[in-house]
C-alpha cells in the first residue's frame, strides 16, 4: 500500500497518468533526472503543437466572367514563402474569355500551391492555393479536410460501358448464324482488323444495330486490360457457328470495306491521311459553344448595302497632314454608335423572355488572336469623338493579343462589328453575339466606276470607293423593315462623315 501511495503521488508519475508521457517513459525509469527531462520535453512538445496550428487563408478559384465555368492555372507569379501584399497578382487563369490575373485580396505569406501551374479544367470555387498571415509559419501549413485539390483533368474523357458487362453480354448473347452479319462502320472495321478482334465479342450501340467506331475502340481497352486474352476468343460451348467464323475472319479481310487510314503514333511522322488531335483552350471550347447556341437558337436575319467612303478617306488624309491616325474602321464604329443614338430601337438584346433597351450604347469590335476571337468594348461610342475611338481600339486590341483584357473590357456590349476588310475580304456574314442583337460584318473598299452626271449634265465614268456591309439581326427583335432602315442611316452617316461630329 505504500509502494502504491507513493506511486500515485509521485509528480513525474501523475503526469505520466494524466497523459503528458509522449517521450516519457525513459525518464520514469531514470528517476529524478528522467523526471526534469520529460517534464522538458513535455512542455516543448505540448507548445509546439499549439504553435503549428495555424489557419490558413483559402485561395479559390474565382469566377472570372459570368459565362465560365472552369480555368486553367498558366502561371503562377509568386512562390512559397513569398510575402504577398493585398492587391499584388498571384498568378495567371485562363478564362473563357481570357488571360486575368488574380490579385490576393488579403496581406499575408504564400504558404501552399495546391494547384500547380499548367493545370487545366479547374472547376470553380476548387482551392488553388493557401495563405498565411503574417508572422506565422507558412511552412507547416496543412491542407484542409474538408476542400482538397481538384484532380487535373488535361482532357475530358468519353465514358463508355464497363468492361464486365460487355463480357458478360457477349458470353449470354452468343449469337446464332442468323446474326452474325453484323453492320460495321468503315472506322470500327479498321480498327477490328488492325487488333486482331472480332465484333462479336462485343456488343453494338449504333442506330439500328450499327457496331460503332466507339465499340471497337471499347473492344480495344478490353484487350489492354487482359479481359480478352487471345485474338479471336471461341464463343461459348452453345455457339456453334461462331467458332468456325473466327479462323475467317483471321485468314484475311471477310467484309469489303474502303481503306481507312491508321492512327498517328505521337513523335513519330504522320502516315497519309492520318490527323493528329489539337488541344482546344478554354476560350476556342466556349467560342464554339456560344457559336453553335447563337446559330440554333436565334433567327437570324440579313441584310446588305453597298456605303460609299470616298469622303471618309478624303478626311481621314487630312487628319494624317495633322499627324492624326485614325483608319476607316474607326469611322465605321463612329457612323454605327451615331446611327444607334438616332435609333435605339436596334440598340436592344434580348434576355431570354423578351426585348431589353440597353442603357447606352456599348461597341463591341472582334479583334482576332491567337487563341481566338474577342470582342473588346469601345464603352459608350456615342460620345467620344473618332480620334478617341481609334485611341481605345488600338489600346484594347493589343492587350487582347497580350490577353490581359479585364472582364470589364470584353463582357457585354450592345452591338458588334466584324471588319475582314483588311483581309482582303469583298463581303461576308457574321455570327450574332448573344445576348446582342445584331452585328455588323464590314469587307474590303475597293474602287468601283460608276457613271456619273457633270455639271453640264454630261455622262462620265467617275471611280468610287465602296465597301459592303451585311448586318446580322436577330428577328425577335429587330425585324427586317427596322434592320433596313438602320442601314439606310448608317449608309448616310458613314458616307458624309461630318454627320458624325
Amino acid at each position: 500500500m505504500a509502494a502504491s501511495w507513493r506511486l500515485g503521488f509521485d509528480p513525474c508519475r501523475l503526469r505520466y497518468l494524466l497523459g503528458f508521457a509522449g517521450r516519457r517513459g525513459l525518464g520514469l525509469a531514470k528517476g529524478a533526472v528522467g523526471c526534469s527531462v520529460g517534464r522538458g520535453s513535455s512542455w516543448k512538445w505540448f507548445h509546439s503543437t499549439q504553435w503549428l496550428r495555424v489557419d490558413p487563408i483559402k485561395i479559390l478559384m474565382p469566377s472570372l466572367s459570368p459565362t465560365m465555368e472552369e480555368g486553367n492555372i498558366v502561371k503562377w507569379l509568386k512562390k512559397e514563402g513569398d510575402a504577398v501584399s493585398s492587391g499584388d497578382a498571384l498568378c495567371e487563369i485562363e478564362t473563357d474569355k481570357a488571360v486575368v490575373t488574380l490579385d490576393a485580396s488579403d496581406d499575408g505569406i504564400l504558404a501552399k500551391i495546391v494547384v500547380e501551374e499548367g493545370t487545366k479544367n479547374i472547376r470553380l470555387g476548387s482551392l488553388i492555393g493557401l495563405m498565411v498571415e503574417e508572422g506565422k509559419d507558412w511552412k507547416h501549413v496543412e491542407i484542409p479536410k474538408d476542400v482538397g485539390p481538384p484532380p487535373p483533368v488535361s482532357k475530358p474523357s468519353v465514358p463508355g460501358p464497363s468492361p464486365e458487362p460487355q463480357i458478360s453480354l457477349s458470353v449470354k448473347k452468343g449469337p446464332p448464324p442468323s446474326t452474325l452479319q453484323l453492320r460495321l462502320s468503315p472506322a470500327a472495321r479498321n480498327i477490328l482488323e488492325k487488333h486482331a478482334l472480332d465484333a462479336s465479342q462485343g456488343t453494338a450501340t449504333g442506330p439500328r444495330g450499327i457496331f460503332t467506331k466507339e465499340d471497337a475502340l471499347n473492344l480495344v481497352k478490353l484487350k489492354q486490360t487482359g479481359k480478352i486474352t487471345e485474338p479471336r476468343p471461341a464463343p461459348a460451348p452453345p455457339s456453334t457457328p461462331t467458332a468456325s467464323v473466327a479462323p475467317q475472319v483471321t485468314a484475311g479481310p471477310s467484309y469489303p470495306r474502303p481503306v481507312i487510314p491508321p492512327v498517328s503514333t505521337p513523335g513519330r511522322p504522320n502516315a497519309v491521311g492520318t490527323f493528329t488531335e489539337i488541344p482546344a483552350s478554354n476560350i476556342r471550347r466556349v467560342i464554339a459553344k456560344r457559336l453553335t447556341e447563337s446559330k440554333s437558337t436565334i433567327p437570324h436575319a440579313y441584310a446588305t448595302a453597298s456605303c460609299d467612303v470616298g469622303a471618309v478617306l478624303k478626311v481621314r488624309q487630312d487628319l494624317v497632314r495633322d499627324d492624326i491616325k485614325v483608319s476607316v474602321n474607326d469611322f465605321i464604329i463612329k457612323a454605327a454608335a451615331v446611327t444607334l443614338k438616332q435609333m435605339p430601337g436596334v440598340n436592344v438584346s434580348w434576355d431570354g423572355e423578351g426585348p431589353k433597351q440597353m442603357p447606352s450604347i456599348d461597341i463591341s469590335v472582334a479583334v482576332a488572336t491567337d487563341k481566338g476571337l474577342i470582342t473588346p468594348i469601345i464603352k459608350d461610342a456615342a460620345a467620344k469623338g473618332v480620334q478617341e475611338i481609334a485611341d481605345s481600339v488600338k489600346a484594347l486590341s493589343k492587350k487582347a493579343r497580350d490577353g490581359k483584357l479585364l472582364p470589364e473590357e470584353y463582357q457585354g456590349g450592345s452591338f458588334s462589328i466584324s471588319n475582314l476588310g483588311m483581309f482582303g475580304i469583298d463581303e461576308f456574314t457574321a455570327v450574332i453575339n448573344p445576348p446582342q442583337a445584331c452585328i455588323l460584318a464590314v469587307g474590303r473598299f475597293r474602287p468601283v466606276l460608276k457613271l456619273t452626271e457633270d455639271e453640264e449634265g454630261n455622262p462620265r465614268l467617275q471611280q468610287h470607293q465602296l465597301i459592303t456591309v451585311t448586318m446580322s439581326s436577330d428577328s425577335r427583335v429587330v425585324d427586317d423593315e427596322l434592320a433596313t432602315r438602320f442601314l439606310e442611316s448608317f449608309k448616310a452617316n458613314l458616307e458624309n462623315p461630318f454627320r458624325l461630329a
